[in-house]
């Protein structure tokens, strides 16, 4: 007789019989801009795969996890993607987080260790930064808002995924202490090289972070600190070196509402912006997990940017994702531009987005 199959869903099979938990989605962004001096139309869609394996103690405090995740990112039908319908309309910023043509990437695979307490951790592998620096309770460009103004802040210049590590240690049950390294040279697209950039360049990404959290429940939507980060001068790329600091602010008030408050300033490296403010709110609109969110943005470009005219630029953004299923949500999404930075011609303009996302 051949082996009688788990009466257990698959999923919580694999978890129960070996530690392995297992996601996939798929997301797909347009958007169209009113005006633009080059294209105005971008789509993109991203699948993801993705999940941990808890070798050993799944059950302890001290547990260990690998993590991993693999994705492909590509345009459907338009000329350009909307992470770069930024620079195609003079707006010194990114409109569409995360939805590129980057193709196959490694985004993640790394080995992630808690002790006792959960007092300490620490991982090691290939990271995405964006996970863990600057973050806060709306910071995923899935589900919240699109426009890095209001994600990981623009100040920092963020690398993409690639070799790095990190720590975190809570002081008690409300302060911690988070640092790292990471390749200013990430490439996700050619995870093979990694550890040779990491070696041959010695260009690196680093950041400390001071904060408080309401409890480790809530320790992104609860949550004020302190970021602190320096990039070494990445030769090959022909950026200087820079460094800045960043501040975040964000409270859950009557298991609703989240308002925050975000600000940012560097000096050289490679960022997007070299001063932002950031306000907002975001509201749970019923039980069927709606939500609403709305973000305003001041940012003040690099010199370099701008031709030495250091042009203001205001960003607004209101988004309100319907969660028609709980495997499906569906999020229009609205941006408007006051003087985009690179481009002196324009005065305003409007961005308009649709969002979808399928769990499978």
């Amino acid at each position: 007789m051949g082996r009688v199959l788990p009466s257990l869903p698959a999923g919580a099979w694999l978890e129960r019989e070996f530690g392995l938990t297992l996601g996939a989605d798929y997301n797909a962004l347009v958007q169209h801009a009113s005006a633009s001096p080059g294209e105005e139309d971008a789509t993109a869609g991203v699948t993801r795969l993705y999940g941990e394996w808890k070798p050993f103690n799944r059950n302890a405090a001290n547990a260990s996890t690998l993590v991993f995740k693999l994705e492909n990112r590509h345009r459907l039908g338009t000329a350009i993607a909307p992470g770069q319908l930024g620079p195609e309309i003079g707006y010194a910023g990114i409109t569409g987080v995360g939805f590129s043509a980057a193709g196959s990437l490694l985004t993640n695979l790394y080995w992630y260790q808690r002790f006792p307490e959960n007092r300490f951790a620490f991982a090691a592998g290939i990271v995405d930064v964006t996970d863990y620096v600057d973050v806060y309770g709306l910071v995923n460009s899935r589900t919240d808002f699109l426009n890095k103004a209001f994600l990981t802040d623009p100040t920092i210049p963020t690398p993409d995924q690639g070799v790095g590590t990190r720590a975190r240690y809570l002081t008690d049950k409300n302060f911690y202490v988070l640092g790292g390294v990471a390749d200013a040279n990430g490439d996700p697209s050619d995870p093979g090289s990694a550890i040779d950039s990491l070696v041959n360049t010695h260009e690196l990404f680093k950041h400390i972070e001071v904060g408080w959290i309401g409890s480790f429940e809530k320790r992104l939507s609860e949550n004020i600190h302190v970021t602190a980060w320096q990039v070494d001068a990445r030769e090959v790329a022909q950026v200087d070196d820079g460094w800045g600091i960043a501040f975040s602010f964000s409270r859950e008030l009557y298991d609703r509402w989240m308002p925050f408050f975000r600000a940012g300033c560097s000096d050289g490296g490679g960022a997007i912006l070299e001063w932002s403010v950031s306000v907002g709110l975001g509201y749970q609109v019923n039980v069927r997990n709606d939500y609403l969110g709305l973000g305003a943005n001041w940012g003040r470009p690099p010199e370099e940017a701008t031709a030495g005219q250091n042009e203001d630029q205001y960003t607004f953004e209101a988004y309100y994702r319907i969660q028609a299923l709980p495997e499906l949500a569906i999020t229009p999404d609205v941006q408007f531009i006051v003087n985009p930075a690179l481009d002196p011609s324009e005065e305003s303009l409007w961005i308009l987005g649709l969002r979808v996302r399928a769990v499978l």
